[in-house]
């Protein structure tokens, strides 16, 4: 059962979360992402699955040793076991790492499906204040995953050309990044709960539900039902304002952004283009310092806008742009990003060297934290951390260890 008492606030320079003990037993992004989240913000995070290697293992994009890139990338800064999830044996060890957590500490975050010895009912007997944090596709427990969540939703039907005919989906995984962030704020709420109450909870987040919730909480939903509006696909331009990527005269690409008031007379000014635009105004009889206006009749003023930045090169352009107020960017591939970065350090950034990857630039946590180390640390090598975890957390001593391993109970 859970033993002692976690101390907490004891020191101010501790990372937020020092002393939370996350057991993730996950694959792919949202489950991942979360633990990884946890583990930058302070916590033991120990990536638990079955020897081998889960599913994701060897997921795309692979360096040339075969090892998955995408996987480090998700799993920088935890521990890594491994045991036989098909053995009573094995699925005891996972049980009895909860079990050894201190009082107040203990965490489980997953989204495997279909196994009871898993379930925060199994968990919390051995653990009374464990918080269990499942990951799911929908509400419902059905399996789901980016790809289809967002098919369904809609945001396929809108993303892409105008006049494009099939659906687009994005490549970002939007959802799995939103529920995985979701995940890791649960394991907070609740862990703040626990140090008022002293009591676990469960707790589940749907990739469904999170994508339903932005769809609806930026107004998608409420357009179609209310104003019977299916919004049709605009490329690039901005849904109710103006914004449009412009080509050079080299072939660079830009995109701009005019938002406000003062972006739009900068873009004017800027353009040489405020003597057409007003003339255009006083035929419409319109005021394109409304967004509404400017949303409107966007491609007529994307095509007087675009003469400007077809008499000018990349470098030009920017050079004029630098100094207004406006909000632009150039498009680029990711080796020119990387480049980019390499000339223009970003304290995001750091060199680590991953094993069987090799040295390379990888971010640690957005959040900018006084008390949290802001490196990126890499991931472990799949199993490396077993041994010591099963020393330092249940306390076995090497024969056991040895036996353990030798009887295929835990990898290496």
């Amino acid at each position: 059962m859970c033993t002692s008492t976690r101390a907490r606030g004891a020191s101010l320079s501790a990372e937020p979360l020092s002393g939370l003990r996350v057991f993730e037993v996950s694959t792919f992004v949202a489950a991942p992402l979360g633990g990884m989240t946890l583990a930058q913000m302070g916590a033991d995070v120990i990536r638990v699955d079955p020897i081998g290697g889960a599913a994701d293992r060897q997921r795309w994009p692979l360096a040339e040793s075969g090892t998955s890139m995408y996987w480090a990338g998700l799993n920088k800064g935890k521990r890594s076991v491994t045991a036989d999830f098909r053995s009573e044996q094995g699925r005891a060890i996972v049980r009895d790492l909860v079990a050894a957590c201190e009082t107040g500490t203990a965490v489980v975050l997953t989204n495997a499906v279909g196994r009871d010895w898993l379930s925060y009912e199994a968990l919390s007997e051995v653990c009374p204040d464990l918080i269990h944090v499942q990951v799911q596709g929908r509400s419902d427990g059905a399996p789901a995953v980016d790809y289809t969540v967002n098919a369904e939703v809609g945001f396929p039907m809108v993303t892409g050309p105008a006049g494009h005919a099939d659906p687009i989906n994005h490549v970002l995984p939007a959802w799995d990044i939103a529920c995985g962030l979701y995940a890791a704020l649960g394991v907070v709420t609740a862990d703040r709960r626990r140090v008022h109450t002293g009591e676990g909870e469960r707790v589940t987040v749907a990739l469904q539900d999170v994508a339903l919730a932005m769809a609806g909480n930026l107004g998608f939903l409420a357009e179609a039902q209310v104003n019977q509006v299916d919004r049709t696909r605009i490329g690039n331009y901005l849904y109710g304002g103006f914004a449009r990527d412009f080509s050079c005269s080299d072939g660079g690409r830009l995109m701009v952004v005019a938002l406000t008031a003062r972006h739009w007379d900068d873009l004017l000014e800027v353009t040489d283009m405020r003597a057409p635009v007003e003339a255009l105004e006083s035929s419409l009889v319109v005021s394109f310092r409304r967004e509404d206006d400017r949303f409107e009749y966007r491609e007529v003023l994307a095509g007087l806008f675009q003469r400007w930045f077809a008499g000018r090169t990349t470098a030009e352009a920017t050079e004029a742009l630098s100094p207004t107020s406006l909000v632009w960017s150039q498009y680029r591939t990711f080796g020119e990003a990387i480049h980019d970065l390499q000339d223009r350090p970003n304290p995001l950034m750091s060199v680590i060297d991953q094993p069987g990857v090799g040295r390379h630039l990888a971010p640690s946590s957005p959040l900018r934290l006084t008390s949290v180390e802001h490196d990126a640390v890499p991931a472990p090598r799949i199993g490396a951390d077993t041994d010591s975890v099963l020393a330092d957390v249940l306390g076995l001593d090497r024969a056991t260890r040895t036996q353990l391993h030798d009887d295929r109970v835990v990898g290496h």
